[in-house]
């Protein structure tokens, strides 16, 4: 849509209609000009001279009243889905798969997380992807937005040191509750990324199957095993004790089973490993997804300026070329024989 900076100045475009009662070329001594034989090429030159002028001062005007493209957004059709990021921050995502400190050229698995996630929005700009991230409490870092620019900054910066705690209850419900900024079409999916879990509260856990029900998610768990630790895929040998507190990651599992949602887990040992994972469910929301790209303004006044110069200079040069009126030498009178 067509937009003005100033739209009080288009009170001057009365001025473009001078050319239709000034003319641009010299006036001639010929007093009865309608007495010569009409000249068709002529009229068609002084018509577009006057035109030229009226259309370069209008163009003159537009462009000090500012022309513009607003800027806005257009529907788009695209592949891809309504996915929030949750990420653990917690002090132990700090550590290597080895379960130590990171030296020397290796990475921690936050670091390996935080890489292969931006590599992964990089390959996928029709998603809308918020990010939220928890360890003692959860944060809602980012809501969902197609902005990648916004994304890879709310990534990279989940790079502070985590704490102790590891509250994923909330952390999930805060993550499905963004979930009400979705669009209409497209899958809705929450990626958890965690390498432990802990004891969800019974209360939680009813708001989560509430949320899991209203939200309609698919829901994705990436589980960092640090070099170890049991499988969530593995039952306790008999005997072993079965508890959500001796095994967290275990029941975890088996809660977000339970919720009647499509889940799939996904175990990593390695940063390749979580790159593989990353892509299969890259492959599993690739789905059709109507969003909406932003148009930016686009500034016109250029171009207006532009054509007003350019008709100024098409006038300046008719103007250089015209030839002035030379009247004939009188006749040399009769002398009688």
């Amino acid at each position: 849509m067509i937009g003005l900076d100033q739209p009080a100045v288009l009170f001057a475009l009365p001025v473009a209609m001078v050319p239709f009662f000034r003319r641009w070329l010299r006036s001639s001594s010929v007093p009865r000009l309608d007495l010569r034989p009409h000249d068709g090429a002529s009229r068609f030159v002084d018509r577009c001279l006057t035109l030229a002028g009226v259309i370069g001062l209008a163009a003159l005007v537009l462009g000090l009243a500012g022309l513009h493209l607003r800027g806005g957004s257009v529907p788009h059709q695209g592949m891809g889905t309504n996915l929030v990021l949750l990420i653990d921050r917690s002090s132990s995502m700090d550590e290597t798969f080895a379960g130590r400190a990171p030296s020397g050229d290796e990475e921690s698995k936050s670091a390996a997380a935080r890489r292969i996630l931006l590599d992964f929005i990089a390959q996928r700009p029709d998603d809308r992807v918020g990010i939220a991230a928890f360890s003692t409490a959860p944060l809602e870092v980012l809501p969902l937005t197609q902005s990648q620019s916004a994304v890879e900054a709310a990534i990279a910066a989940l790079d502070e040191r985590g704490l102790s705690q590891t509250d994923v209850g909330r952390g999930l419900a805060l993550a499905m509750g963004m979930m009400d900024d979705a669009t209409v079409t497209g899958s809705r999916a929450v990626l958890l990324v965690s390498d432990g879990a802990g004891v969800i509260a019974p209360e939680v856990q009813e708001v989560l199957a509430l949320l899991a029900a209203q939200q309609e998610v698919n829901l994705y768990w990436l589980y960092l095993r640090t070099e170890g630790a049991k499988s969530i895929f593995e039952a306790p040998a008999p005997g072993e004790p079965d508890d959500p507190r001796v095994r967290p990651e275990r029941h975890l599992h088996l809660f977000l089973q339970r919720l009647g949602q499509p889940y799939r887990a996904f175990e990593a040992d390695s940063p390749d490993a979580v790159a593989e994972a990353v892509e299969e469910i890259g492959k599993l929301e690739a789905r059709p997804i109507l969003t909406e790209h932003p148009v930016p303004r686009r500034d016109l006044a250029w171009l207006v300026y532009l054509l007003a110069a350019l008709l100024a200079g098409f006038l300046a040069l008719a103007r250089w070329l015209e030839r002035p009126f030379a009247p004939r030498a009188p006749l040399p009178p009769l002398v009688a024989s």
